[in-house]
């Protein structure tokens, strides 16, 4: 059990960026104590079991070219499954693939005579993808700034391909449909894609916060313990308990941070809401996602075509996400539209609907890829919100929170 004593830093948040701060400064000798709101760790990175099935809080994937990912966890013990190296366009009442060809041999030829875009688009679309792959992350995100939007017309991308591939593909990552993100973070992300492989923890996303947990001293994380304000002297729980700490580490969501440091500059945040639907067989036969030029679903994937161990009793689950807060009402429209994908889905059930208020922070230009996280003396504050909107950003931000507390004491 550690010991907490004054000199102890309190960690406000057990989240990704907040786990990955709290494992560093316990790695340096630091007494830590994590304060965290809800009943379990992880924040926007969890996964419940409802009935036999592992539902994620909103359709998520671990990408293995996050390269702070692969410094701070251990990946072959996530045990992944991987979803398919491209996408499945839902349209005209078919489906178009476009798979990357260096990942798919087999499909390189479907790819290049897809009707998506013109031979000229996906000439445009091969070079700009070569360049995010070959050149090194520092120029990646260096050069001029400007919207996704703009960015993509600036190397010669039709509209047609941008509203038929790319925007239906990109609102499902961004969380928004306009491409107003920054270019910059447009093409880190691109280029994770075309590096990486997407997959599932085997035993859902809650498993990456899970091993950052298990890192950290027995009676490290205190679960169920909202903290009402940041003082003069630690922290005051929402109960009226006062704990003090040599320094605080603010790592909650955007929201709660600004409440708890008054002037905090955050960014505004993305909503996104994740229907979950159990069929009695998969609809399609391949971890492939699936996007939506209609604009009404922001993806749909077969979950269980890439894990099966998501489905307790060979049922198929199907994940379906869509911009915006929406409720079970909506359900009967998007199914609809399902149905319109996958073909008949009256044997379907609905699982769960997970509305997401703050999913993902808003990037648009300028966008600072590295925000403050030293606040003034003994205050700091990390989460995604202060690097890029991804579970490299929280890493890398708890890691930075870490780094500055430990040059500072």
């Amino acid at each position: 059990m550690p010991d907490f004593g004054a000199d102890t830093v309190v960690v406000v948040g057990a989240g990704l960026a907040g786990l990955a701060c709290a494992v560093r400064l316990c790695a340096a000798g630091v007494p830590v104590r994590m304060l965290e709101a809800s009943a379990k760790v992880g924040g926007r990175v969890r996964t419940d079991r409802v009935e036999g099935f592992l539902l994620d809080r909103g359709f998520q994937v671990f990408n293995t070219a996050y390269p702070e990912a692969a410094r701070v966890l251990d990946i072959g013990a996530l045990d992944l499954r991987p979803f398919s190296s491209g996408l499945l366009v839902a349209r005209d009442g078919g489906r178009e693939r476009v798979m990357l060809p260096w990942k798919h041999l087999e499909h390189a030829v479907s790819g290049v005579l897809a009707q998506v875009g013109s031979i000229a688009d996906k000439a445009a679309l091969v070079a700009m993808t070569g360049r995010d792959l070959s050149f090194p992350a520092s120029l990646v995100r260096g050069g001029k700034e400007r919207t996704t939007a703009a960015e993509l017309r600036h190397w010669g991308i039709s509209d047609e391909m941008v509203d038929t591939l790319l925007r239906p593909f990109l609102s499902g990552v961004l969380l928004e449909r306009e491409l107003e993100t920054s270019s910059r973070v447009f093409h880190l992300f691109w280029r994770s894609f075309a590096r990486g492989t997407i997959g599932l923890p085997a035993r859902g996303m809650g498993e990456i916060p899970a091993q950052l947990a298990a890192r950290l001293p027995e009676g490290t994380i205190s679960l169920e313990t909202p903290v009402a304000a940041v003082t003069a002297d630690g922290v005051a729980l929402a109960d009226g308990t006062e704990i003090r700490a040599s320094a605080v580490v603010v790592a909650t969501d955007p929201g709660t941070a600004a409440a708890l440091v008054p002037g905090l500059d955050v960014p505004a945040m993305r909503a996104v809401t994740t229907f979950y639907h159990a069929a009695p067989r998969s609809p399609l036969g391949e971890p492939t996602q699936v996007v939506d030029p209609e604009g009404i679903l922001a993806d749909t994937v077969v979950l269980t075509d890439a894990a099966p161990e998501y489905s307790a009793y060979g049922r198929a689950l199907i994940s379906t996400s869509v911009l915006g807060v929406a409720g079970d009402q909506d359900e009967p429209r998007i199914r609809a539209r399902l149905t319109e994908i996958y073909g008949d889905t009256s044997s379907w059930e609905h699982i769960a609907t997970y509305p997401i208020e703050a999913a993902l922070p808003a990037m648009p230009p300028p966008m600072p890829l590295r925000r403050a996280v030293r606040l003034g003396r003994g205050r700091y504050v990390c989460g995604d919100h202060r690097d890029t909107g991804s579970i490299q950003g929280a890493l890398v931000s708890g890691r930075r929170t870490a780094d500055a507390l430990l040059a500072d004491v």
